[in-house]
């Protein structure tokens, strides 16, 4: 889904498959060089042997941090720090290219979940469980609903590093106060402001339906909100009764009614978020309300900055009346997480250079690029951030979510991508029934 950066959530570099590597070792050469030092002395194996340990990272605006941080390790670490980075649209397919090659980094950025379920699989990671053991603080100094995320078959395999991105129903506040209505509190009041959204010529929710992804998050938010977190577990730990059961039909159900009551246009498919146009709606007024990741503000800042500063306002997603889902969960992206290799050969280092991930100057760092940095010690410097009161909000509603659902399409293994954005586009186009959703549900793979 969306990247730490912003847009790229659909990543449709995401064939996340470990090649044999005899066939990639020259080709990775290729691929790494002008990334890293060079390829013969980059990676795990052969750079750490000279002293040094690689972090790659997913090359965007956020680098600036990163390279902040291992400047601060490299000060007093005898085993040196090198910062490496793949441009984002090329990162999955690159670190899968290298990732069973000498050209391994030692630690390496991912979305937790299914991004690195395919590597535990493999045997390639290293479990932190030793890592925590003497130091406790890589996981009690961290938001635990944020932390789980890259928790597989009871193992910690990722600290959190870089800030959170839940994602939240944004509105244009004075389309909402024009139509007399204020942010939903429930579901029944939603529909019930669609209708009269419609009545004054608006669009009421602005969606990017070309992009395919944000429209997965309407069926992530109803799915918690009327069966818990429960429902896509089971689902994702490979019963597929899950989605046909009465839960699942009926949040099928509520989406069926949401689009069948007009919520969003009649040309939501020919509309994306990736390009601006669904973000554009919102400012300019013609549309009421945008579901989407946190990293909205900052588009519509880039973007809009008066709008921002003025009209653009945020909610959590409303309840559903006789929903078994706390009110208080969130779904979305919960942070990015560093990982080790196996065969790193200095761990020790390593785990130096995590215990700065819940440091006072990497929570201020990330702050000061507008990330929200999901550590304990968070919620003293978010005064400093870029607007406090949107931060704090964040912050607050990350701490006191019983659940944080990653996305869907980050916690299924990348296989099901395809799969899962063309039901959910297909379902709300009305090209696709319930049945029929359920039957290609059941069908993604989990493993």
């Amino acid at each position: 889904m969306r990247s730490s950066a912003s847009v790229s959530r659909s990543r449709t570099s995401r064939n996340r498959v470990v090649r044999n590597r005899v066939v990639v070792s020259t080709l990775a050469c290729a691929l790494v060089a002008g990334v890293t030092a060079g390829c013969g002395s980059s990676g795990g194996s052969s750079a750490s042997s000279s002293g040094t340990i690689h972090i790659l990272v997913y090359g965007d605006t956020g680098n600036t941090v990163e390279k902040q941080i291992v400047d601060t390790f490299n000060k007093t670490s005898k085993v040196k720090a090198v910062l490496d980075t793949i441009p984002g649209a090329n990162y999955q397919q690159k670190l899968q290219t290298i990732i069973n090659t000498p050209q391994a980094p030692d630690v390496f950025f991912n979305w937790g979940g299914g991004s690195i379920a395919p590597f535990v699989k493999a045997g390639l990671l290293m479990p932190l469980d030793s890592f925590i053991a003497a130091d406790p603080q890589l996981k009690s100094d961290f938001l635990p609903s944020v932390f789980n995320t890259a928790v597989i078959d009871g193992k910690a395999y990722g600290v959190p590093m870089r800030g959170t991105q839940p994602v939240l129903l944004f509105d244009n506040k004075k389309v909402l106060a024009d139509a007399g209505i204020t942010p939903p509190a429930t579901w029944d009041q939603l529909i019930a402001d669609v209708q009269t959204l419609k009545a004054k010529g608006k669009t009421p929710i602005a969606l990017g339906g070309g992009d395919q992804w944000p429209t997965l998050m309407w069926f992530e938010y109803l799915y918690d909100r009327v069966a818990g977190p429960g429902l896509f577990a089971k689902a994702l730990g490979g019963d597929p009764s899950a989605w046909a059961s009465a839960d699942s039909q009926k949040a099928l159900g509520m989406l069926k009614q949401l689009v069948d009551a007009g919520a969003f246009g009649s040309n939501f498919d020919s509309v994306k978020f990736t390009d601006g146009g669904s973000p554009a709606l919102l400012a300019k007024g013609k549309a009421a309300f945008e579901l989407m990741g946190s990293w909205e503000y900052a588009t519509e800042k880039a973007a809009n900055p008066d709008f921002t500063k003025n009209e653009l306002g945020y909610s959590n997603f409303p309840t559903v009346s006789g929903g078994t889902g706390d009110p208080n969960d969130v779904v979305g992206n919960t942070n990015n997480f560093y990982s080790v290799l196996k065969n790193t050969k200095h761990p020790d280092a390593v785990a130096q250079f995590l215990k700065l991930m819940y440091s006072d100057e990497f929570v201020k760092a990330q702050l000061g690029i507008g990330n929200l940095p999901t550590t304990t010690n968070t919620q003293q410097f978010l005064s400093t951030s870029t607007d406090p009161a949107y931060d704090t909000f964040q912050y607050n509603l990350v701490k006191q979510a019983p659940s944080f659902q990653l996305s869907w399409d980050q916690a299924y293994p990348p296989a099901a991508t395809t799969a899962m954005h063309q039901a959910v586009q297909q379902f709300m186009d009305g090209k696709m029934d319930a049945a029929a959703f359920i039957k290609a549900m059941q069908g993604l793979p989990t493993s």
